[in-house]
This record gives C-alpha cells, sequence and structure tokens, in this order.
C-alpha cells in the first residue's frame, strides 16, 4: 500500500514540478546553475552551493517559494503529506539533473554529476 502511495506521489511530482520548471527556466537560474552556484537537494528544494551573491540566494528563495506551493497544492489532491511530495520531487530533480551540474547526496554533501547516474536516497524509486 505504502510503495502504491509513493507511486501516486512520483507520478503527481513528475506532472507538478512541470510548473515550477518553467518558472525556473530564466537566464539568472539557468547561470547559476551552469556556474554550479546552486544545485538539487533531496528535500525537493533547490540550494545554494558554497557561498553566493545576494541575488543568487534571492533567486534560491523565489524558485523554493513557488516550489513550496506547487508541492501544497498537489499533496493535497494526492493524500500525501507536503514533505513527501517535496521528496519525491526532490528525487526527480536529481535524477533530471545534467553532467556538471550540482546536486546533494544521500550523505549531506554537494556533489557534480558525472556521465553517470546522480547518487539517490535509498528511499527514491
Amino acid at each position: 500500500m505504502a510503495r502504491m502511495v509513493l507511486k501516486m506521489v512520483l507520478a503527481l511530482a513528475v506532472f507538478g514540478s512541470a510548473s515550477a520548471a518553467l518558472a525556473q527556466r530564466d537566464p539568472a537560474y539557468q547561470a547559476a546553475r551552469s556556474a554550479g552556484e546552486v544545485g538539487e537537494q533531496p528535500d525537493g528544494y533547490l540550494g545554494v552551493v558554497g557561498s553566493a551573491s545576494p541575488a543568487v540566494r534571492a533567486l534560491v528563495n523565489n524558485i523554493n517559494i513557488q516550489r513550496k506551493a506547487a508541492y501544497t497544492q498537489q499533496s493535497a489532491s494526492s493524500g500525501a503529506t507536503v514533505e513527501q511530495f517535496a521528496f519525491t520531487s526532490g528525487c526527480n530533480l536529481i535524477g533530471q539533473t545534467a553532467p556538471g551540474e550540482k546536486y546533494k547526496g544521500p550523505d549531506g554533501q554537494w556533489k557534480t554529476r558525472g556521465a553517470g547516474a546522480p547518487e539517490r536516497d535509498s528511499r527514491c524509486i
């Protein structure tokens, strides 16, 4: 039963994160992502890698506000908590990183994606 709920949340997370992803594709976001200043986290939110300018921090904060709103809306219709929905989205977003992009691994350390699959939490399906 829990696996079925997780799969349903996963499907909704992929669909729900599409609208949030569109908001993230502005040039400042792309530049920060390409420069390794921001990265995906297992909790479903974007993180600042190292020290960053106030503009990058504001960008990350704005994106995370949009993500939380999307997670809250989608979780309400899925029967999952916001945290469960965000975690599932985090699994997907880390999986969608491109080689050279940053993400936070299961050990809590920032990693740079190589040619292979990124390291994800064992609960990611």
